[in-house]
């Protein structure tokens, strides 16, 4: 005889952000699996080259963590592309013609960016000024100011401390994926150091936003403003807290951008903002708030990378091409997002 209680139970249902996650890293793993299928001659399923994948966004990584949390708001921000190169101008010229200290130098943009996300989290946050117009405004300033530091490419020397970080490597455990070059020599596959960085901040970001007081209040804040307030949260600080914790993001994030590049540039990082919001996007981040997570992101920019890397791998497509299937993508999941709004709207 059935237990009536257990009968009753109803099965546990896969949310639809767990959709989203999940279309996402098959995604990943079926753009992934055609480049090593298509480019075998080239050797692209070699393990190095998935890590270069990391390697070369890594800095994006960390600014779409901060995006991320801003977008479970139900916020945005555009500003952070132009952080980015303010960044890496501000640590090259520091380092080549101010003769500073590449510690003083680190630990003053990363006040810079807690007092640019402060001053945008209070215009946003307590004065009620819509998202995309303070942070386009930070944009101008950011972008301004990166030209007003110097109108020329500065380089990195390589003999500061920081230039030294950017040489080092971090080689596979136990010589995982190492094979012989055309020369005979053993290649071991390696990480840079902005990689450990970046992964580490998403792993913090993940624990955060799963574990903390804080980490809920975004969702929450995302979910319902009303109800977040009568719930007895503090919507307005979650908000000018997150764009604080984005600004953050995007001065780390412009550091190790700038250990990838060695130089600054005023056009530097150029629509890297659209990159990160696409990467959260694509890992299933609403853009209404409310529903996302770092894992998702993480892939997401994985599949951007990897975009670049078939891309490139071809040899015959313009790097047009990348921001071409990056916006088609985009909108097939800003698609399947606004399905799954409408199919839990009826059942309500």
């Amino acid at each position: 005889m059935k237990n009536p209680t257990l009968h009753n139970m109803k099965k546990p249902r896969i949310g639809s952000h767990t959709i989203m996650l999940m279309i996402t890293i098959v995604l990943f793993i079926v753009l992934y699996g055609a480049g090593c299928v298509m480019y075998a001659n080239k050797e692209f399923g070699r393990l190095q080259n998935f890590l270069n994948v990391l390697i070369n966004n890594a800095g994006l990584l960390i600014a779409a963590c901060g995006i991320t949390c801003v977008m479970l708001t139900g916020g945005i921000d555009i500003s952070v592309g132009s952080v980015v190169a303010m960044t890496c101008m501000f640590m090259s010229v520091g380092l080549a013609e101010w003769g500073m200290s590449s510690g003083v130098l680190i630990a003053m943009i990363l006040c810079i960016g807690l007092v640019f996300g402060a001053v945008q989290g209070y215009c946003i946050a307590y004065l009620e000024i819509q998202p995309f117009i303070v942070t386009m405004a930070g944009l101008f300033f950011a972008r301004g100011m990166t030209a007003v530091i110097s109108k020329e490419q500065v380089s990195v020397p390589f003999d500061s401390w920081f230039g030294q970080l950017s040489q080092i490597k971090v080689e596979m455990p136990f010589q995982i994926g190492a094979y012989l070059n055309k020369k005979g020599v053993l290649m071991v596959p390696y990480v840079r150091i902005t990689v450990v960085v970046a992964l580490v901040m998403v792993l913090i970001t993940f624990l955060m936003l799963r574990y903390t007081k804080f980490g809920r209040s975004l969702y929450a804040v995302g979910g319902n403003q009303q109800s977040a307030a009568l719930m007895g949260l503090n919507v307005k600080k979650t908000k000018l807290l997150s764009h604080v914790l984005c600004s953050f993001y995007a001065t780390l994030g412009g550091l190790c951008f700038c250990l990838n590049t060695m130089c600054g540039t005023p056009t530097q990082a150029t629509g890297l903002e659209m990159d990160a919001i696409s990467s959260a996007v694509i890992g299933g981040t609403l853009l209404t708030g409310g529903v996302g997570n770092v894992i998702g992101t993480l892939f997401g920019v994985m599949i951007n990378g990897t975009i670049s890397s078939l891309v490139k791998f071809n040899g015959k497509l313009v790097a047009s091409w990348a921001n071409i299937i990056t916006a088609i993508l985009l909108c097939f999941f800003i698609l399947l997002q606004a399905i799954f709004a409408k199919i839990k709207e009826r059942k309500k």
